[in-house]
């Protein structure tokens, strides 16, 4: 009898048959077969600090003695030597190898001409260090005629506030010659000048009125209330100014973008201002309206002018601009004090040394600083020497200088 044999079923496990291709789902990406990549979580980098962002020094220095006067050449006697001393020295000669083009240094060069030859009351103070006799001896040198006292007010708040300034009357006297005023008014604003060394307001009377427009359209004169002028001028009642141009009035009806807009082309000196900033297709000019105004302008002021000098706008923003910068450098430690070394490189930008291992680090190709025309000292300061902004900082009494006993002298913000 034929065996038949027959499939039985089995225990083991058997895989399933693959579908046919035509039941596959069709697939939307070539790539979606691909093995997926296993994405790894990365921490954060720590992001990298910039140069206001370090901080300048952690530990806190000892305090053996402070340091009353920065003045350290024996050869300067009185406060009009100190002044020509601080104003020599007030910018660093530009770097011949600093990275800034001709154009550059032309515009250096003229910022630093065209600013004023004022050295403010503190800075003598803070290389002289005796205020009593300082200010006995400013007093002095004032009456005689050899100094002027020149008033700013409204510039800074508290300590950092620049409330008086100090001209050499020669100094003075070479900018008259150099400005574009007629030399018979020269004579005769020198004879008054000199005639009221203690006063820095006169009676503007003692000039006409076309002396007046010409004097403080080359900078020499001011109102003596020349922010209350401009506050009345602009806020002024729309009936009692509605004729002139800087009224409520007409800048409203005045179309954006144009001069009428900001109180018209003469609206600087209808406020009080001195200087030849006026806009009229490019060039300087004065109008009879601004005569006729300004003629009220003294009548409503009392009578009273100021002496000034011109582009001191200038001089006092670089001041007050350096003074905050050196606080904020100083902020940036824990205990807001520095040693005086490390202060003054972080003003300086940290440019490399010019000592002969520096040079040996630049041959080599191991030259790790920047550039001066890359330092803010440079781009904004126009190389403003750092011991000059230090004076500045300490006679106001923004800061003190004082002996570590170990690392040199120390710098701290005064609390």
């Amino acid at each position: 009898m034929p065996t038949i044999f027959t499939e039985m079923r089995s225990s083991r496990i058997s895989k399933p048959k693959s579908k046919p291709q035509s039941f596959k789902r069709s697939l939307s990406s070539p790539f979606a077969d691909a093995r997926q990549r296993i994405h790894i979580k990365r921490t954060p980098a720590k992001p990298e600090t910039t140069e206001e962002e370090e901080d300048l020094f952690k530990d806190q220095l000892d305090d053996v003695g402070l340091v009353h006067a920065l003045g350290n050449d024996l050869s300067l006697r009185d406060v009009a030597q100190n002044m020509k001393y601080a104003w020599s020295h007030m910018f660093d000669d530009v770097p011949e190898k600093g990275g800034m083009n001709s154009v550059r240094i032309s515009e250096v060069l003229n910022f630093r001409a065209s600013l004023p030859p004022i050295i403010t009351v503190a800075h003598v103070h803070a290389l002289i260090g005796t205020p009593t006799t300082t200010e006995r001896e400013i007093v002095e040198l004032t009456r005689a005629g050899v100094i002027r006292k020149v008033v700013i007010p409204g510039r800074g708040i508290g300590a950092a506030s620049v409330s008086e300034g100090l001209v050499l009357a020669e100094n003075w006297e070479r900018l008259l010659n150099d400005s574009s005023i007629e030399p018979l008014l020269i004579r005769k604003y020198l004879q008054i000048l000199n005639a009221n060394p203690l006063r820095s307001t006169i009676n503007q009377s003692l000039f006409t009125a076309p002396e007046v427009t010409a004097v403080m359209q080359a900078g020499f004169l001011t109102s003596s209330t020349s922010s209350s002028s401009l506050t009345s001028n602009l806020l002024g009642s729309k009936t009692s100014s509605r004729g002139t141009a800087m009224s409520i009035y007409n800048i409203s009806k005045a179309a954006s973008g144009t001069a009428a807009a900001i109180g018209g082309n003469d609206a600087f000196y209808e406020a009080g201002g001195g200087g030849s900033a006026t806009l009229q297709n490019g060039k300087s000019r004065l109008t009879s309206q601004f005569k006729d105004q300004a003629q009220s302008l003294f009548r409503r002021d009392g009578g009273e002018i100021q002496f000034s000098l011109p582009n001191a706008g200038p001089y006092l923003r670089l001041l007050m601009a350096a003074r905050s910068h050196l606080i904020f450098l100083l902020s940036q430690s824990k205990y807001e004090q520095a040693p005086l070394y490390l202060l003054r490189e972080k003003w300086d930008g940290g440019i490399a040394a010019d000592d002969p291992a520096a040079k040996a680090k630049k041959y080599r190709g191991e030259f790790k600083g920047i550039l001066p025309s890359r330092t803010r000292k440079w781009k904004q300061y126009y190389g403003l020497n750092f011991d000059w902004v230090l004076a500045e900082c300490l006679g106001a009494g923004m800061v003190e200088v004082f002996e570590t006993g170990s690392v040199g002298r120390g710098v701290r913000i005064v609390a």
